[in-house]
């Protein structure tokens, strides 16, 4: 460990607080965790990760002490630079997930660690949701949200955080806990802090004493505003506690720590309609916007034609945007309302608002969820557009500024120009145009100094338009952050400049709080530090790095996610080609064995929410396959080769196990297997007492022609394998379960030939030897396109992952279903259910994630238990493949909370594949087996008595 002295005291003053297994100071850690979604790069020489608030005062101590420079950081989705450092980074991952609904959801306590959509789907009971709205509320967590003051499409400036939060819990940089909802709390600060709640009584008092900064304060903050200290909190409230609250939002962390904020909650409405509107330039569409307000319209989103160019050739996009006029400009706009009658009268609203300005195609709105969503793809799909085409070596870039609504037209014009004069003519404008919110996104080349000086050029002119032309904000709901900081005092001018310094000063009087963010004495500051663009391989060379993936990602609190996978990839691939530094490059191979390969589930879950649709389990799969042994590559081909007598013995081998399990019983085999386990560095599985015992094949009853239906079953190898465990609450094998559910709806089963040698070949893929695994793919296919009648008779397979992998590579048109798929599809009619009175747990898959069928799976779940949950921050299991007995802290860590999450009634967890089920129970204490089994214990035959 090679830091500075003070780092290495205050490394040394917060291990007696803090685990040392979340202090680090290595170059993988520290540049993968030190990455967020700004184009500035910092390296962190120490990252915390923190849990508690005696673990951030701790820490908050310990750099006053020493003089060490602070930055917290919640998600990492800010795109403005304020969430890295080349200090200490203070990470809140793993923890800060408390909520308690109060007042029957009018209001939500929420921790700064809970993503935005899971406040929300905590509220859903209530028809409630908190105000903001960013695009990032998949991601961005709270703290984040709320240091921000981010909004969105919907809540404009009356629902954002600083109009709804009702409380704070705020860590100040003396490291003095507040509760600004708690009377004893704000009396004892009073007493321990007299003389800062005085110096914001003062600075209350002589902003009222001077009438034209009130104003000026006030005009700011009608349009969207995040540039600066929210001065509008001295304006707009007497009492100290309060001034204290709405500081606090949008000051990015420069102030002290939020560790709790209560919001005040936001009705949900239920019916919806939203109409593309497309008119014939861009200034008779601003026209239209400005006709519009709230609550007539809860959200209206431009789209120039740039924009509407650059989504035209993605699926689904209707074919008559290709066919414009190089000037038609969109606007989304979409109402909602209590009930159909209101929603209606909103239609007509704003029809009549907009009579009289031309259009490209008559208005029309649709209540059709498909067909609006469609519309909402089609906005959504700009940002990640551009990041698609960008030239290799560039980044995205989206800025973020405001206009007042009256001068939106003129200003989005100007705006226009002024990209096209310094050459960013394919630079997108868009944005929430009732806001006046403007968001222009562009590629960037940073490499040399003539691109840096054309991007600090066009950031000049555009300050120059927004300030002095139209009194408008440089940031809108960015954040100030690095980006923005040295435009502060051109924005708001000296006078309340000076106020911002003040406020700083009075409250982080030695500058360790987030330094050089909002507030900064550096001109420049904007054009330092920015990210190189590396290009490092096709799989992952659009990856914008806005970690929408990581709440996705099952090793996300373990080791790193796929974004930070993709930073060290590119830092790996930029060291390489330019060959500097070699010792570092070493660090950082020799790391990413175990925390970019070792620790990567493959799953592909980072692929849904990105906005560039990367699968970085897939760029594994290939470094995997770069850095295979000859011998490794051997093994393989000898599996393969002789598929048969290994699965045969894998059974033999299961059935052993479960033999000494049940002579010595769990504790002695739960040690034994630990040792082995770490004697043989890994080697060894890890067994579990959840571990399966040898699996017996079913031999269906029904025959064809006494059958009325078909279908083709192939038990996957994991299901020949692996039969139940010794605790589980069924103790038949997978293929009995499914045969009984199959035969019961009048089907006669069909195993294809052979079958013992037939895999998918996903084992051997997810290794990296995919040219295996398309060999026995292609086996396998030949053999179920014989026993299907090319393709007439459905196929079912057991394990939704090898359906999965079937459906990508077979290359005939084989029906392909996994377990819940099919029952949903073919059985529903077939059987009659009768609900268990139980409560019982569902896992869907990533597979079946991936492939859409959630909903399919919860159906028939639903049909078979009175009550079904799913504990919603429990995506993968992380037990891919064999990984759970190999690493078996990676399915640990993806499915620490699941115990505590499911009802303490309930009775067994449901899933559709055999070893993500292993990790589920290790994990719960509870069965968890195939759906299929569920279904069977809830369904007869129709007519049956």
């Amino acid at each position: 460990m090679n830091l500075p002295e003070q780092y290495q005291q205050f490394h040394a003053e917060i291990r007696s607080t803090i685990p040392e297994s979340r202090i680090f100071t290595d170059p993988v850690r520290t540049l993968a965790y030190g990455t967020d979604a700004s184009f500035y790069r910092l390296i962190p020489k120490i990252v915390v990760k923190v849990r508690t608030v005696p673990e951030v005062t701790a820490v908050i101590h310990a750099a006053h002490l020493h003089k060490v420079p602070l930055t917290f950081r919640a998600a990492g989705t800010s795109l403005s630079g304020q969430a890295v450092t080349d200090s200490v980074l203070v990470m809140l991952t793993g923890a800060w997930g408390r909520y308690e609904v109060l007042e029957d959801g009018d209001k939500i306590v929420l921790e700064p660690g809970i993503i935005g959509a899971e406040a929300n789907l905590y509220l859903k009971p209530y028809a409630r949701k908190i105000g903001p709205d960013p695009a990032s509320i998949n991601a961005a967590m709270i703290g984040g949200i709320a240091a921000n003051n981010a909004s969105g499409m919907c809540c404009g400036t009356s629902d954002n955080s600083y109009k709804t939060v009702a409380s704070m819990k705020i860590i100040f940089p003396d490291g003095t806990l507040l509760d600004t909802g708690d009377e004893a709390s704000k009396i004892a600060f009073r007493q321990s802090h007299k003389e800062l709640l005085a110096e914001i009584e003062l600075l209350r008092d002589e902003i009222a004493a001077q009438p034209e900064l009130v104003e000026r304060i006030r005009h700011k903050f009608k349009i969207k505003n995040t540039t600066g200290y929210s001065l509008n909190a001295f304006v707009d409230y007497q009492d100290v506690f309060d001034i204290l609250n709405h500081l606090f939002i949008g000051s990015e962390g420069t102030l002290g720590f939020i560790a709790e904020i209560t919001y005040r909650t936001v009705v949900e409405q239920e019916h919806k309609a939203s109409a593309m509107i497309f008119f014939p330039d861009i200034g008779t569409a601003c026209q239209g916007v400005m006709r519009l307000y709230r609550p007539l319209v809860s959200a209206t989103e431009m789209v120039d034609r740039i924009g509407l160019r650059s989504v035209e050739d993605e699926p689904g996009m209707p074919a008559y945007l290709k066919e414009f006029g190089e000037e038609v400009t969109a606007i989304l706009v979409e109402v909602r309302a209590n009930d159909h009658e209101e929603l209606h009268r909103c239609i007509d609203g704003v029809k009549e608002r907009l009579e009289g300005i031309p259009t490209v195609m008559p208005i029309e709105f649709t209540t059709v969820k498909a067909e609006y969503e469609r519309y909402w793809d089609i906005r959504k799909n700009v940002f990640p557009a551009v990041g698609n085409v960008r030239p290799a070596g560039t980044t995205v870039l989206i800025e973020d500024v405001a206009f007042p609504l009256e001068h939106l037209a003129e200003a989005t014009l100007d705006l226009r120009r002024a990209m096209d004069k310094h050459g960013y003519h394919e630079g997108i404008i868009y944005g929430h145009a009732l806001d006046g919110n403007l968001h222009f996104v562009f590629s960037q080349d940073f490499s040399n100094e003539t691109e840096i000086k054309r991007y600090a050029d066009l950031m000049d002119d555009v300050a120059e338009l927004v300030v002095h032309r139209y009194n408008g904000s440089l940031k809108a709901e960015h954040g100030t952050g690095r980006n923005m900081a040295p435009y502060v005092e051109m924005e708001w001018g000296r006078q309340a400049y000076q106020f911002m310094r003040r406020i700083k000063k009075l409250f982080d009087p030695e500058g360790l709080i987030n330094p050089d963010v909002i507030i900064t004495d550096k001109a420049n500051l904007h054009l330092e530090n920015i990210k190189p663009a590396v290009v490092a391989h096709p799989l992952i060379d659009k990856c914008i790095e806005c970690g929408y993936c990581e709440s996705n990602c099952p090793s996300r609190n373990l080791t790193v996610t796929p974004r930070q996978r993709i930073v060290l990839q590119r830092e790996i691939a930029r060291l390489q080609k330019s060959g500097q530094d070699p010792e570092r490059l070493a660090e950082l191979l020799k790391g990413y064995e175990y925390f970019g390969d070792k620790t990567c589930a493959t799953d592909g879950l980072c692929q849904l929410p990105c906005p560039v649709k990367i699968n970085t389990g897939d760029h594994t799969k290939h470094w995997r396959a770069q850095h295979m042994s000859q011998d490794a590559r051997r093994i393989a081909e000898f599996v393969a080769g002789h598929f048969a007598g290994i699965t045969s013995t894998a059974r033999i081998a299961l059935g052993l196990a479960n033999f000494a399990h049940s002579l010595l019983g769990t504790n002695a085999m739960n040690s034994l297997s630990k040792m082995a386990h770490t004697i043989s560095g890994g080697a060894s599985p890890q067994w579990t007492p959840w571990m399966p015992k040898g699996a017996v094949l079913a031999k269906p009853k029904l025959k064809p022609k006494k059958a009325q239906h078909q279908v083709v079953y192939f038990p996957s190898c994991l299901g020949r394998s692996m039969g139940p465990a010794k605790e589980d609450r069924d103790a038949r094998s997978l293929t009995e379960a499914m045969i009984s559910v199959l035969e019961k709806a009048g089907y006669a089963v069909i195993y294809p030939s052979d079958m013992d040698e037939l895999c998918c070949g996903m084992p051997f893929e997810s290794k990296g030897l995919p040219e295996i695994g398309d060999r026995m793919a292609a086996k396998l296919e030949k053999k179920l396109l014989k026993a299907s009648n090319d393709g007439a008779i459905p196929v079912l397979c057991d394990t939704s992952p090898c359906v999965y992998r079937m459906r990508r590579v077979f290359k005939s048109e084989l029906k392909l279903y996994e377990p819940a798929e099919f029952i949903h599809d073919f059985l529903l009619d077939k059987l009659e259910f009768t609900q268990l009175p139980e409560t019982v747990a569902v896992h869907v898959t990533c597979s079946s994630l991936k492939m859409g069928l959630q909903d399919k799976f919860l159906a028939v779940a639903q049909k078979c238990a009175a009550k079904v949950v799913r504990p919603p921050k429990i995506k993968c299991c992380g037990f891919a493949g064999d990984a759970g007995f190999e690493t078996p802290e990676l399915n640990a860590s993806a499915l620490e909370g699941l115990k505590e999450a499911l009802p303490p009634e309930t009775t067994s967890g449901y899933s559709n594949s055999r070893t993500c089920e292993i990790g589920l129970s290790s994990a719960s204490g509870l069965s968890y087996q195939s759906v299929a089994y569920l279904v069977d214990r809830a369904t007869k035959a129709k007519g049956n008595a």
